[in-house]
């Protein structure tokens, strides 16, 4: 509980698991623009409104800007237990795959410059001779690179190695 947006903000939000009950009307920030606020955080945590000032249209922005509910006082108390134990799951899903992530990236930046290259060349299709050609390389010297790669990212194969960066996204650089 903060006694504003702003100190809410302040804060550190996402430091531990949880979810955001916010309702329309507040001192200050609306719910709605703390929301927006929230959004352009890197991290943040799921939202569910719980308001007596609802309407239609501020429930469709709320939900496109990604809230996991929205609820209208008075509410029976098991439906908003459910929807807080709804957005507490968002939650540890959300944790686990940045986890995973974080993984994926650390990995990542332990490969060597070279290592980074090949990989790159790799998961886009290229052959060991064709990458040994464009960095001037023997192809033998590709195959070990490619080989740590496999094994410092903890692949066990090249489609596995290709999941891994399009799960990543941009965080692992091609």
């Amino acid at each position: 509980s903060y006694p504003s947006a702003s100190e809410f903000l302040n804060s550190d939000p996402c430091a531990e698991p949880g979810c955001i009950l916010l309702d329309l009307r507040m001192p200050g920030v609306s719910g709605l623009d703390l929301q927006e606020s929230l959004a352009r955080m890197e991290e943040r945590l799921p939202i569910v409104f719980l308001t007596g000032h609802g309407d239609i249209p501020a429930s469709v922005r709320a939900v496109k800007a990604g809230a996991v509910d929205f609820l209208t006082k008075p509410v029976p108390r098991e439906v908003l237990l459910r929807a807080i134990r709804n957005a507490l799951g968002v939650d540890a899903q959300n944790r686990a795959a940045r986890s995973v992530l974080r993984g994926l990236q650390s990995r990542y930046e332990n490969l060597t410059p070279r290592e980074q290259e090949v990989m790159t060349l790799v998961t886009r299709g290229k052959a060991n001779k064709v990458i040994a050609a464009d960095l001037n390389l023997s192809q033998r010297t590709v195959e070990i690179h490619r080989a740590h790669v496999m094994e410092k990212m903890g692949a066990n194969s090249l489609a596995h190695l290709v999941r891994m960066v399009i799960d990543a996204g941009r965080t692992m650089a091609p």
